[in-house]
């Protein structure tokens, strides 16, 4: 039961009661929803347990190291402990990885060649790689560099363009791009079977291409990972899932030795590799951001739910669906309107605790190729793990929600955006 102390409690923070009525309303059919997350995150966190335990992770991990980082056996171990977690040959963790896109480009840039040919065999990848592969000119992209891109769209209910995918893969063809979330598409997220399906197929064209995952948003959703199923690389960004919301920064490379290995000498320089890079102190927070993530993700992908079941009660196209099964923490929602769109992102704002205060509104984003919204009162700048929400401003007028550290700062966030929708005249509670 709600109690009247909770009821006055989110009176206080500006929540009317009929805003929280409506609510709670959804979220008492979601008892058995929220069992079946925490049993996957109850299962992914025995599962960072094991691997710390069997590389006997100590205190002594935690010391920092500076200039050259020689003998640092902190990174080292986590380095391990991450390549054990994700069933994986080995592993390039480091703080020197600023972000989930620059970790992509160095996976990228170590292991091709001018002449080789990159594919994406699940259409337009996330805008923030277009300029890396050069589909939008860029200095320093691939392109620049001779390395061409090729693309095979999903087909229109979103399963795999089989035929056009055999089509495309030629003697150029050296990698082949799969990104598990949507990014800012209309596409479902991949679930890592399907992930391990498209990559048997490719492999039985052509066994020497790479097969590499873009496991932004994905990590720990499941109680497997795209290494598990056949992939060569899989990457991400430790201010996302696998940071558990502590990881200050960095991001991770993980699979097949040769290819991490290829990794690691464009991120530092060819001829030392992984052999350098100061940790500066940051072991600590890796190690129990990693331990943290199941538990964290848990409540973004319960907030998540949460999410699209009660803006799918209220008429809004949600993907996925409230009953769908989950494959990311990111939950899209059409509003149909820019206003709808920018009450939405204040909302999350103003749940926020840090930056409350701050209004978003639209603006051009490097990167992007028109105006974006984004919220985020993050205590890691740009965090996606925590409660935030972005959208480009262009019909339908989609945002994109993800995260929250916790369920409850999830679930505020939420009301927050419903309150400021039903107090601007957007939305219509009496359904």
């Amino acid at each position: 039961m709600i109690t009247e102390e909770i009821y006055k409690k989110y009176g206080e923070m500006g929540i009317d009661k009929k805003v929280l009525d409506f609510s709670m309303a959804t979220e008492m059919n979601l008892k058995d929803r929220f069992a079946e997350i925490d049993q996957i995150a109850e299962y992914n966190q025995l599962k960072i347990i094991k691997a710390m335990q069997d590389n006997r992770l100590s205190d002594i991990h935690f010391a920092a190291t500076t200039g050259y980082g020689y003998n640092d056996i902190g990174r080292d171990t986590l380095e391990q402990v991450y390549a054990d977690v994700f069933n994986a040959e080995d592993a390039l963790v480091r703080p020197q990885l600023m972000s989930g896109t620059h970790a992509l480009a160095v996976a990228l840039a170590g292991n091709l060649r001018p002449g080789d040919e990159i594919l994406s065999p699940v259409g337009k990848p996330y805008d923030t790689l277009e300029g890396v592969i050069g589909i939008t000119p860029s200095n320093g992209s691939l392109a620049e560099y001779g390395v061409t891109y090729k693309q095979v769209d999903l087909l229109p209910g979103g399963e795999f363009d089989w035929e056009g995918i055999r089509n495309a893969i030629n003697p150029k063809t050296k990698l082949a791009t799969i990104q598990r979330s949507k990014g800012y598409d209309s596409r479902p997220t991949l679930s890592v079977k399907s992930i391990g399906e498209l990559i048997k197929f490719i492999k039985g064209i052509r066994p020497d291409i790479i097969c590499m995952v873009d496991n932004c948003y994905g990590e720990f959703v499941e109680t497997i990972e795209p290494t598990d199923v056949g992939a060569d690389l899989c990457v991400g960004s430790l201010i996302k899932n696998p940071g558990g919301g502590l990881a200050p920064t960095g991001g991770y490379i993980v699979g097949r030795s040769k290819y991490v290995e290829n990794a690691s000498y464009r991120l530092s320089a060819p001829g030392l590799g992984k052999e350098v890079g100061a940790t500066l102190g940051l072991n600590a927070p890796l190690f129990q951001g990693f331990f943290m993530a199941p538990t964290v993700v848990a409540s973004a992908v319960k907030s998540a739910v949460f999410a699209a079941n009660l803006y799918e009660r209220l008429g809004y196209d949600v993907l996925p669906k409230g009953n769908d099964d989950r494959y990311d923490i990111i939950q899209a929602i059409t509003l149909n309107s820019p206003e709808a769109v920018i009450a939405f992102c204040q909302g999350i704002q103003a749940a926020a605790p840090v930056d409350s205060y701050v209004t978003p509104e639209p603006w051009p984003m490097p990167g992007y190729t028109c105006d974006v919204i984004m919220a985020a009162g993050a205590f890691v700048q740009g965090s996606s793990i925590e409660l935030s929400a972005d959208a480009p401003i262009k019909p339908p007028y989609t945002v994109f929600f993800q995260g929250g550290l916790t369920w409850y700062h999830g679930k505020f966030g939420i009301l927050m955006t419903l309150q400021k929708m039903y107090e601007k005249g957007l939305t219509d509670l009496d359904q």
